[in-house]
């Protein structure tokens, strides 16, 4: 069994919890010392995951540096969190340390893969992203999960399946970082446009054709940063984005829904709280011109989100798109 330590209190909850529930010795970190206290006092954390009891054999602690003693730190912290937390753990993690980014999405501006963020932090640790269909509502409540542990170093991928793996939880090795990743964070933009889909009332055709597209240019645009085509089909694509695009659980989708239904897209964040997919479609679409990728769903969010585009304009520029053949190179193995 490892010593973990996870930062972050929300999707590191569930974590946290069915790992300790797997004989892992865990700390559950999180700065705010009275979201401590409330996961104390009520034995979960009423906000985030209710109904998941936190035993008292998980550390709760606001204390960095327990990171130090770690043999896996597993980051669950929110994207514009990344950076500043990997920071704060350089002088504290010795060489050669696993550190796990669980999140999913970009770096805002420089629209980097957060592996790459942590490594530049955090030189000397084995960095490995952890990505794919994976409610945080499940994963705490042991229902089955499968995901994939992605990394160049596939040593590194590698202890991390050993490690962690359990009779509910999954995981698959994968040496395609950049697909993994790149997967993990544009299916969020895909999910916000099947839950514009739902809002509208549009029917099951256009949902189902919104989700499809969207993966095809999703590894149009993995491809041209050097991800493997076949990384999509896999489960940090079309599972994650399954997933993602057919639940309540989803924020991104419950987002789309709103807009859908008639709510600003900063109304619809508002109420619903981080959907990273707002954030995301402009990653996606500044990242398209500028490698002159063509991803017509990610355009249309985009405009969506930051120029006042209807929903009901989108879907009809969606349609009244140009004629196409569907079969392309990077759907065939191209990569």
């Amino acid at each position: 069994m490892a010593k973990l330590f996870v930062m972050g209190a929300g999707w590191g909850t569930a974590l946290a919890v069915m790992f300790n529930r797997y004989g892992h010795r865990v700390s559950l970190w999180t700065p705010f010392e009275e979201e401590l206290e409330d996961i104390r006092r009520h034995g979960e954390h009423r906000r985030l995951l209710p109904g998941v009891p936190v035993p008292p054999s998980i550390r709760l602690t606001s204390d960095l540096q327990e990171a130090g003693e770690a043999e896996i730190v597993l980051m669950a912290v929110p994207s514009f969190a990344v950076r500043e937390s990997a920071a704060k753990l350089q002088g504290i993690l010795r060489d050669g340390t696993l550190v796990v980014n669980a999140g999913k999405g970009l770096e805002k501006g420089t629209y980097k893969r957060f592996t790459q963020v942590i490594a530049e932090e955090l030189p000397g640790a084995r960095v490995v992203a952890l990505s794919g269909p994976s409610h945080a509502e499940e994963v705490g409540r042991g229902v089955p999960t499968t995901i994939v542990s992605a990394s160049a170093d596939l040593d590194a991928a590698e202890r991390v399946q050993e490690l962690l793996m359990n009779e509910t939880f999954r995981i698959y090795a994968n040496t395609d970082v950049v697909g993994v990743e790149l997967g993990g964070a544009m299916k969020n933009v895909i999910a916000l446009a099947a839950g514009v889909c739902d809002g509208l009332d549009i029917g099951d055709n256009a949902k189902a054709a919104m989700m499809t597209r969207g993966l095809t240019e999703i590894a149009r645009l993995g491809v041209a940063m050097g991800a493997h085509s076949e990384t999509f089909a896999g489960l940090s694509g079309m599972g994650d984005l399954i997933v993602t695009c057919s639940s309540l659980h989803s924020r991104n989708r419950r987002a789309g829904i709103l807009i859908g239904q008639g709510k600003s897209p900063q109304e619809a964040v508002k109420l619903v709280g981080t959907v990273e997919g707002y954030y995301a479609s402009l990653a996606g679409w500044e990242l398209s011109q500028k490698l002159g990728v063509e991803m017509p769903i990610t355009a249309q969010c985009y405009r969506i989100c930051y120029e006042n585009q209807r929903p009901e304009a989108a879907i009809g520029e969606l349609m009244k798109r140009p004629r196409r053949h569907e079969i392309e190179a990077p759907w065939i193995g191209k990569s």
